[in-house]
């Protein structure tokens, strides 16, 4: 079979599955749909059928790098300054020292374990140690968009739910594309190779040119199909060349996403345009990671499970430290972090951002502790959520 049949076949499998599977499990179990086909990814790869062999995964680079792209563009969409000045400032701060906690003590946890049980160098594990980090701060996105449907957006528990897993996603594209600047290695170049702040800088630079560039030729075109198309071109460019440069094609792409939605006047139909593919190409990325795991021996259990349980109470824990420094407590309840467990496909994305570096210590480990978490945690990460409504009385502290 060849590879342009299968890569058919696959986005074919996840249109279907977000035209039709995705809307009826969510509004019937409150299951959000994902897991699974991670799990057909992973029956189709090396470490069971062999279906997608190492050189299938290799040969789909190219898709993966404009899946690493569009995901980064879409959450770059949703930086509208007119709408975020409307959410009060402590809202952001909780999410973020919640999220900072949480990739902070998962960072220690996977280093201490890497050096003292896997007997890994203390310097090479501080670079997966900081990946499972990242990783960690990641929340299901779409768990929480089940469980929030029907209640008020201006809900202050609501709000501060989607707040929260918006800036996990962002910290952990940010953190990764930090490390990925300051363990770039050396260039051949006159006068110097570029410093890590300066690949951060050329990072970011990537994405504001992209943008700036496409709202200049494109930004105001009104008829959808040229603008979806020119999208495309414009993706594929600023990953492509973020990837090229072993950078992060994830930062760029956030960072094209975001000019795009504060400097055109159509960024609506811009928004529009990106998710007219975000299901089918989310569902083909699942697809692909679970194509892309193979586990090699048993190293990866330890790192793994002290992965899932320092996530869990760094969430947890994380989540009440934040609210009670910010004075939410009363408000949101001490057990609101529960609804931030669900571990969401983006961190599976960020994985494979991580596998396609290719050089970078510990892959399988880091990758092997993202997809058992979302095996463990995707299905129930809509009850997760709903759950912290059901004893919500809106006052008072409780636990």
């Amino acid at each position: 079979m060849t590879d342009l049949v299968i890569l058919i076949l696959l986005v074919a499998a996840s249109y279907l599955a977000a035209h039709v599977a995705f809307d009826w499990l969510a509004r019937r179990f409150q299951i959000v749909s994902g897991a699974e086909y991670l799990l057909l990814g992973i029956l189709l790869g090396p470490s069971v059928s062999g279906l997608l062999g190492d050189d299938v995964m290799i040969r789909f680079g190219p898709v993966i790098t404009l899946g690493l792209g569009w995901t980064g563009a879409l959450l770059g969409a949703h930086f509208v300054l007119p709408r975020m000045i409307r959410i009060p400032g402590p809202v952001y701060s909780i999410a973020l020292t919640e999220a900072l906690i949480t990739l902070s003590l998962v960072t220690v946890a996977e280093w201490l374990v890497l050096v003292a049980l896997g007997g890994m160098d203390r310097s090479a594990a501080i670079i997966p140690a900081v990946a499972m980090g990242a990783m960690a701060a990641v929340t299901s996105e779409a768990g929480i968009a089940v469980a929030t449907s029907g209640r008020q957006p201006r809900d202050p528990l609501v709000r501060q739910l989607t707040v929260s897993a918006g800036m996990g996603a962002t910290v952990a594209v940010v953190a990764f594309g930090l490390l990925v600047a300051i363990v770039h290695e050396s260039v051949a170049v006159t006068p110097r190779s570029p410093t890590a702040t300066e690949w951060v800088v050329i990072n970011v630079a990537l994405g504001a040119v992209g943008g700036m560039l496409f709202h200049l030729f494109v930004g105001e075109e009104r008829q959808p199909d040229r603008l979806f198309i020119a999208l495309i071109g414009a993706i594929i460019l600023v990953s492509g060349a973020a990837a090229h440069l072993r950078l992060s094609a994830m930062l760029s792409a956030v960072v094209f996403g975001a000019i795009l939605a504060n400097t055109s006047l159509r960024h609506g139909e811009i928004q529009t345009s990106l998710a007219r593919v975000e299901r089918p190409l989310y569902f083909t990325l699942l697809v692909l990671a679970g194509a892309s795991w193979n586990p090699v021996g048993g190293e990866w259990i330890l790192p793994t499970l002290a992965f899932i349980a320092v996530r869990a109470v760094s969430k947890v824990g994380g989540a009440r430290l934040a609210a009670r420094a910010g004075g939410a407590l009363p408000v949101l309840g001490a057990n609101w972090g529960n609804g931030l467990l669900g571990q969401g496909g983006f961190a599976l994305v960020v994985g494979l951002g991580y596998l396609q570096l290719g050089d970078l210590p510990a892959g399988s480990i880091v990758f092997t502790a993202v997809v058992l978490s979302t095996l463990l945690t995707d299905l129930l990460s809509a009850r997760f959520a709903a759950s912290v409504f059901a004893p919500h009385t809106g006052g008072g502290e409780r636990g």
